[in-house]
């Protein structure tokens, strides 16, 4: 017989603060967050608090880069080998690649993670921190979670727990003072559309976690988790349909790049309509039933385009829709800023790493700074800051930093399209004096050998008065393994005619270098 939990006394007193003092605390124990309190810290005697509410490692680890590419890569070898002379194509097993997602994710178990940090010197303390003065942070006791352990996710019961089940977590609330430096590295959420939010959608931690295959999905969306998720679901078995609000995929890449995914998609049979707005939905039962689970009954949605409005319907539907920095719940009023003070267009970046306008002992840092939403990129402003950091409390002085440290990226379709630096279009608006190189991606020998139909398209952007590199863009297979030459090439500020003397292999994919200099005038050849 169930009985009523005894009431506190009302002269109880409160569990007070616990009180810890470190050099460095991080809020958010993503990869951005292990890399700037490592950097840090780092062949020093400071310390480092490292604060995680769910699982140390955060979005890429779990539900974003690696499961998405998990699922990816053997979808991509399959296509590869069905397209092979001499080779039988392989099947899926979609109940192995799932295991495989699992087990890449450490079944959602981040005690390998926390095992690292803390033998690298840091502490990690479990909890929700927010700022709450000058150097100090109130980090309240996690929730235990009330779900399944790692293991029965793993099985396929119910959602994922909100952290792993290794100790750390603190009974009462701590108090940290940081003798050094707050960094906020709390990442970024997915946004969920007003005419989405009452169907309870899948989002982006959803379809990486993905356990129940829905017959038909409907992808709401055309960016770069729109287009993988559509690769992965489609080759997992779903009819996928993909509503894309504006005219073309993969906005801000060079145009050829969305042209060359629309075709890969609409050869693995997914439905791709542009100019389609979703203006509402209706769903039965609509409920957070558990990471990947279907979230209720079947979805219909009223959407609007060219034609009309019409009905659409789908037995899941993903909000693909974007991502906005994690920065509501961090305290930042408690010091007198904003969300807006943060990602601001005024907020710039001094040379000590200090972003303006926020106190010095205060950073931030990967996509809670609403900077190139990138786990890599990320990470690379964290080391960049650790290391600042790291001066500022040992008198060491500044690693130099590079004036131009361009951004790429890769988007793991079939065929896959990467890219660093400028676009054409970007680089003529920034003034540059612009000329470009395009061949197809088959055109060498070596990218003609990786299948028998090779499709994409490989292009340069070189400023002509500086003869260098300012972007580059690869679409066509394994195009990801092309694009540091092109990085590397970028942040060098390597002219044209240096580059032509850097001989690639035969017959290897990199011979693509070559044919794209000898398309650039003759003139930029000489000094």
């Amino acid at each position: 017989m169930a009985t009523d939990a005894p009431s506190k006394s009302a002269s109880s007193p409160a569990p007070q603060p616990a009180d810890l003092t470190v050099d460095v605390v991080v809020l958010g124990g993503g990869p951005v967050g292990e890399n700037v309190a490592q950097y840090a810290i780092e062949g020093t005697d400071l310390t480092a608090v490292i604060v995680e509410s769910e699982l140390l490692g955060g979005e890429c680890s779990y539900y974003a880069c690696i499961p998405s590419k998990a699922l990816l890569r053997p979808l991509a070898i399959a296509d590869t080998a069905a397209h092979l002379p001499g080779i039988t194509a392989p099947e899926v097993d979609r109940e192995a690649l799932l295991a495989s997602r699992d087990s890449w994710v450490s079944h959602y178990d981040d005690a390998g993670q926390v095992k690292w940090a803390e033998g690298a010197g840091m502490q990690v303390v479990r909890g929700h921190g927010r700022i709450v003065g000058e150097r100090e942070v109130l980090v309240e006791p996690a929730a235990a979670p009330d779900g399944p352990t790692p293991a029965d996710l793993a099985d396929g019961t119910t959602r994922a727990p909100a952290a792993s089940s290794t100790p750390s977590a603190p009974a009462v609330p701590t108090r940290i003072h940081a003798r050094r430096a707050v960094v906020v590295a709390t990442g970024s959420e997915a946004v969920v559309p007003g005419p989405l939010r009452e169907l309870a959608p899948w989002t982006s931690r959803d379809v990486t976690g993905v356990r129940e295959v829905p017959e038909e999905l409907v992808i709401v969306g055309g960016g770069v988790v729109a287009v993988e998720a559509a690769t992965w679901m489609a080759g997992l078995g779903s009819r996928v349909r993909l509503l894309v609000r504006g005219t073309s995929l993969l906005t801000g890449f060079e145009p050829f790049a969305g042209t060359h995914v629309r075709d890969a998609l609409r050869a693995l049979r997914v439905d791709v309509q542009f100019g389609a707005s979703v203006l509402s939905g209706e769903r039965e039962h609509a409920r957070s039933t558990g990471l990947g689970r279907l979230h209720g009954g079947r979805v219909t949605l009223q959407v609007e385009d060219a034609g009309g409005r019409r009905e659409v319907s789908a037995d899941e539907v993903l909000a693909a829709t974007g991502r906005r920095p994690r920065l509501a719940e961090v305290g930042l009023e408690a010091v007198g800023l904003t969300p807006q003070d943060v990602t601001g267009a005024e907020t710039t970046v001094s040379d000590d790493a200090t972003g303006a306008p926020l106190p010095k002992w205060l950073q931030v840092v990967g996509d809670a700074s609403g900077d190139v939403p990138l786990t890599h990129w990320g990470k690379y402003r964290a080391r960049v800051i650790g290391q600042a950091i790291r001066a500022g409390a040992t008198g060491e002085a500044l690693e130099p930093v590079p004036e131009r440290v361009p951004v790429p990226q890769v988007v793991f379709t079939d065929p896959q399209v990467t890219a660093v630096g400028l676009t054409e279009a970007e680089a003529r608006e920034a003034g540059h004096d612009v000329v470009t190189a395009q061949v197809p991606f088959g055109g060498a020998a070596g990218s003609a050998l990786l299948r028998d139909d090779v499709t994409g398209t490989a292009q340069l952007v070189v400023d002509r008065a500086a003869r260098t590199l300012v972007g580059a863009t690869f679409v066509g297979p394994e195009a990801s393994e092309m694009i540091h030459a092109a990085t590397i090439a970028i942040v060098g500020q390597v002219p044209v005619h240096v580059l032509r003397h850097a001989v690639p292999s035969f017959p290897a994919v990199s011979e693509l270098w070559l044919r794209l200099l000898e398309e650039l005038p003759r003139e930029l050849r000489s000094t």
